[in-house]
């Protein structure tokens, strides 16, 4: 039974908040509230203009389309929509994943080897408690994806960062890292890596880096766990093929509905070798029993009576519309700053002078109504004072605009404040800066 609240001025610093403090597993000290999640609350109010989450914006799919797939559903598959799933997922979806596959280049696999998940998150958290054990390396690009590392934590992972250049993960920094982890008598699980209009710094992998990426991880026995969300939301020039679609044997290919179609279906997949496949069944099964029959079915009805590709392609005319009134106010606004200049997905990675911090100068940024995402949430070595996250995804072009100038004003304003007093920032002065940030757009 319940305890009752012990007597503070007894207890540690903060224990006595929480009468069960010391009955947690050990794991429990890697959850913490990310960067992103601590903004949601004030990011929400309509008088902030928010760069900060990267929620896609669903008011340009139509409900016309979504209704159509609903009533069919349940018109001709209510009872197993309402019923439990397999923990594998329903066939008439998987097979309908691999025609998405398709358009990445990943030709040739089978249904038999596609894992339904609720969403990419819950694979990535699937995949990392398969492979993790307290301490084990994982490798991934610097800077990373907040979610999965988020999740690496959560399981005692020991993280280490491979440093990025125009084309992706950096060999010798790749190489580097595996040479380390071995010299310290440990083995690399895994290697992340989101090659596709990277969150956070908008970078595509190129067709040869994937391809020399590949070759060192077989030759060195490294798992590579290719999550890519963003793939078909690419503006003037597609991304090249899918890692996976060079290699089946040492790559688990992580996908996800919610960027092209809404991420409230909560649906994502993972295609997988056979014996991973097994375990990661066994694996959803032990957690949520299935994923939502109904939410499968809804999915499967999308894509087999709409023009899912010509929405898509609506999806890519919007954000490249919005990704340019951001270089645009950019240009316009910040044209001392330096900036990725991403060929899809939502976001772009920008290099603040090295005397501010991003996280610091935050609070300022949201009480003159803008919001932007701290570089320091994309790392899990403290880097990333000097870099802050921007995203172009739901915000309308003329918000974009005004969001971009009160930031500016922001960044101005701390830049004289530094000018006038100097800087009181405690960032490191090793807080490397992303290798190949370009240069101002001319």
């Amino acid at each position: 039974m319940p305890v009752s609240s012990p007597d503070p001025a007894t207890q540690p610093g903060g224990r006595n908040l929480d009468p069960w403090y010391d009955n947690y597993a050990s794991r429990t000290s890697g959850l913490t509230v990310s960067e992103v999640r601590a903004l949601f609350a004030v990011a929400s109010r309509p008088e902030v203009v928010s760069l900060a989450g990267g929620s896609p914006f669903v008011a340009a799919l139509p409900d016309s389309l979504v209704r159509s797939a609903f009533d069919r559903m349940m018109r001709e598959h209510g009872p197993e929509a309402l019923q439990y799933g397999g923990g594998q997922g329903i066939p008439q979806l998987r097979e309908r994943i691999l025609e998405l596959m398709a358009l990445e280049g990943i030709t040739g696999a089978s249904a038999d080897d596609v894992v339904t998940t609720t969403g990419s998150q819950h694979a990535i958290d699937l995949v990392t408690k398969l492979f993790i054990n307290p301490g084990d390396v994982i490798l991934l690009e610097t800077p990373s994806y907040v979610g999965a590392l988020g999740t690496f934590k959560s399981y005692e992972a020991d993280v280490r960062h491979v440093d990025m250049d125009d084309e992706g993960l950096n060999m010798e920094s790749l190489a580097e890292n595996i040479r380390k982890v071995r010299a310290e008598g440990k083995e690399v699980k895994f290697l992340y890596t989101v090659p596709n209009f990277n969150n956070p710094t908008g970078v595509t992998m190129s067709a040869t880096r994937r391809q020399e990426v590949l070759d060192l991880c077989i030759r060195e026995g490294v798992l590579i766990v290719e999550d890519n969300p963003y793939g078909l939301l690419y503006f003037d020039e597609k991304a090249p093929n899918a890692i996976r679609s060079l290699d089946a044997d040492h790559v688990l290919y992580l996908g996800s509905f919610s960027k092209i179609l809404s991420p409230g279906v909560r649906v994502g997949y993972v295609l997988a070798p056979h014996g991973i496949r097994e375990k990661l069944i066994l694996a959803v099964e032990s957690s949520i029993l299935s994923p939502s029959s109904l939410n499968q079915w809804l999915v499967t009805e999308y894509l087999e009576g709409s023009d899912w590709r010509a929405q898509i392609d609506t999806f890519r005319h919007t954000y490249r519309e919005r990704r340019d009134a951001m270089l645009a106010a950019m240009q316009e606004y910040l044209p001392q700053l330096s900036w990725t200049i991403p060929n899809g997905g939502f976001f772009m990675w920008v290099q603040l002078p090295d005397t501010l911090d991003s996280k610091q100068m935050l609070p300022r940024a949201t009480k003159e109504l803008v919001a932007y995402t701290p570089g320091t949430g994309f790392y899990a070595d403290g880097r990333g004072h000097d870099k802050i996250r921007l995203s172009y995804s739901l915000p309308e072009p003329e918000r974009i605009r005004l969001g971009v100038r009160r930031l500016a004003n922001v960044i101005n304003d701390e830049l004289d404040l530094i000018e006038t007093f100097g800087t009181f920032s405690n960032r490191s002065d090793d807080d490397n800066r992303f290798p190949s940030a370009p240069p101002n757009i001319n």
